[in-house]
């Protein structure tokens, strides 16, 4: 892990902007739309709101998406860094240490993010982490995408919904049905509370556990069938964006129908919720893709590019800088003049905007953080 000069490679520029606009919601816009909601009283807002929500188990919110995207995205990277790696003489060899490295690192990081820079004991540590699921998904991923050609990662993919799928339905916790799905009865619960070391999150289930880190490596290896899709077929790049939103569109009715039976539940990963949030990752590619490396209208998703450049640094800034303090320091001044109860737009909205002058600036010295 280093914080770098960005070399110049070839990039897709959607890229960079859609892993902005992912990022952007969990730097702090998400307030921004909850005060709206909450001075407007507005029931347009107030379900808008609502949507940069989890729902308590099943079902699904546009926030529910943010998570999956990135691990989408960070698989459709792969074909332009690890691919490119190949191409020009890596061994695979050498490209397995890299991506178990870079995965390891996550992993480790999400530790760090969840407990902080302190000696604790082991039973007090929470292991389960976003980022530590990024890593393995990503890890796991790109080992079958190294060693499989590309209907063997679509074997994988389709094998491992399936087999999750079948899993949860014909197994369950001591003393519940088979198929049961609740938070305490479920088996991927189960397992966890049985073999992840510390404490989970929601102290009988952990929702970034072992047993659904599984499914999560099909999100990685959807990510990395789209970018070889893009990189490699010579298809005219509009009918590309065309048929991945197609697809994203076909993703989605299915994930509805498998739905009847095994619920979209982000807590578990469900089958079903890779189906649905790989559509909608499908979709957004899609948009980005067309608008900006198709037509070539690349001035409006700057803003987007600068958080995309060092999203990993930005969502683990908030264990080392105090943005809050930080925002109060510089701007408590417009939160008093805008008053009560608009303060609380207002200062959301410049949270937000500190934050990304603080990427801008690193932006600018082209310092960006590689893992």
């Amino acid at each position: 892990m280093s914080l770098t000069t960005l070399r110049t490679t070839e990039r897709l520029n959607s890229l960079d902007a859609l892993r902005g606009f992912d990022m952007f919601w969990i730097m702090g816009a998400e307030q921004i739309f909850h005060g709206i909601a909450k001075i407007s009283g507005s029931p347009f807002w107030g379900a808008i709101a609502t949507e940069l929500t989890h729902p308590d188990w099943n079902g699904f919110h546009f926030y529910d998406l943010i998570f999956p995207l990135f691990l989408f995205m960070s698989g459709v990277a792969t074909p332009y860094s690890v691919g490119r790696a190949l191409e020009k003489g890596k061994t695979r060899k050498q490209m397995l240490w890299r991506v178990v490295k870079r995965g390891l690192i996550l992993v480790a990081l999400g530790v760090i993010y969840n407990n902080g820079l302190e000696i604790r004991p082991i039973s007090e540590i929470r292991f389960g982490s976003v980022l530590g699921r990024i890593g393995l998904g990503y890890m796991f991923a790109n080992i079958i995408a190294l060693y499989f050609k590309q209907r063997g990662q679509l074997i994988w993919f389709s094998g491992i919904l399936i087999g999750y799928w079948l899993l949860l339905k014909f197994t369950s916790a001591p003393g519940f049905p088979p198929g049961d799905l609740t938070m305490e009865g479920n088996f991927a619960s189960y397992v966890d509370r049985l073999l992840l070391p510390g404490r989970l999150y929601l102290g009988i289930h952990d929702p970034e556990g072992l047993m659904s880190t599984i499914p999560a490596i099909s999100t990685g290896l959807l990510g990395i069938l789209t970018g070889s899709f893009l990189k490699n077929n010579k298809m005219d790049p509009a009918k590309k964006s065309l048929y991945m939103a197609v697809s994203g569109f076909i993703f989605i009715g299915l994930a509805h129908l498998w739905n009847l039976d095994f619920p979209i539940n982000k807590n578990l990963w469900t089958s079903s919720f890779v189906l649905n949030v790989g559509g909608y990752s499908l979709i957004l590619l899609a948009l980005f893709y067309y608008i900006i490396d198709v037509k070539g209208f690349k001035k409006w998703a700057f803003f987007f590019k600068v958080i995309g450049m060092n999203s990993i640094l930005i969502y683990i800034s908030g264990h080392f800088i105090n943005w809050t303090y930080t925002t109060s320091a510089f701007f408590k001044w417009a939160g008093q003049l805008a008053g009560d109860p608009y303060s609380i737009v207002v200062m959301a909205i410049l949270f937000v905007v500190v934050k990304w002058f603080f990427l801008y600036f690193l932006y600018k010295q082209k310092i960006f953080m590689r893992i």
